[in-house]
């Protein structure tokens, strides 16, 4: 006869089942020896037929568990291969769906090097993507700033080699006008293209809502879907 469960009560029960399994099979004795002329084994310390009776017994209950364990598991795959939820960014299998919250929740600063000099071992892109274009962008505006302010120190030794060290009540329009000429065209400014901050928070944005959203509609879709096994 069939069972019914909620998914999440499969997956509660599944979660027990397993912790239950490994303590059986570590706290249990399945072999053991004693000397021929005595009839208890030395380790247990009881009858080699009482013991004989518990190492099957043992045997027997673990088997169980794990056969009830793969049921039930097999059950939850299926249900999570062919049950359908939605989010504002598309519609996703549940195993999709885990699978994706997964990569979005795992990710990691550590370095890989390879041919190209190394990256992040991770599988969030549009994560990964978004550090990268914020890096490049704080990057380039400390070096601009950098840069203006060398421009500037230079613009301030050229106005003091054209005016001298005592240039109150001077006025040469001529020379202040190719100092600030020279400012104008040598200043820097950023070249964003695809516009960097926007595109960042777009995919923060959809990241933190996608990801909020994931964690709803599977634990609705696991507290009413039924599985049968």
């Amino acid at each position: 006869m069939q069972e019914q469960l909620l998914v999440t009560q499969a997956l509660d029960e599944r979660d027990m089942l397993r912790k239950k399994i490994l303590q059986k099979i570590e706290r249990a004795r399945f072999i053991d020896y004693r000397k021929n002329n005595e009839t208890n084994v030395i380790i247990r310390a009881c009858d080699k037929d009482m013991f004989r009776q518990e190492a099957e017994s043992a045997y027997q209950s673990i088997i169980d568990s794990i056969r009830r364990y793969e049921k039930l598991d097999a059950a939850i795959i299926a249900s999570n291969a062919t049950v359908r939820i939605r989010t504002s960014y598309g519609e996703f299998t549940v195993a999709a769906a885990i699978a994706l919250r997964s990569r979005m929740k795992r990710r990691s600063d550590a370095c890989i090097s390879d041919d190209f000099g190394g990256y992040r071992d991770t599988e969030d892109f549009e994560w990964e993507l978004a550090h990268t274009l914020e890096t490049q962008y704080q990057e380039m505006v400390k070096a601009m700033d950098k840069k203006n302010a060398s421009l500037e120190m230079d613009a301030d030794a050229m106005r003091l080699s054209i005016l001298g060290k005592d240039s109150r009540g001077k006025e040469d329009a001529a020379s202040i006008e190719v100092v600030k000429t020279y400012v104008a065209e040598n200043k820097t400014g950023l070249e964003d293209p695809i516009d960097v901050c926007k595109k960042v928070e777009a995919l923060k944005q959809r990241h933190d809502t996608l990801l909020m959203e994931l964690d709803t509609q599977i634990k609705v879709s696991n507290a009413t879907t039924v599985i049968s096994f």
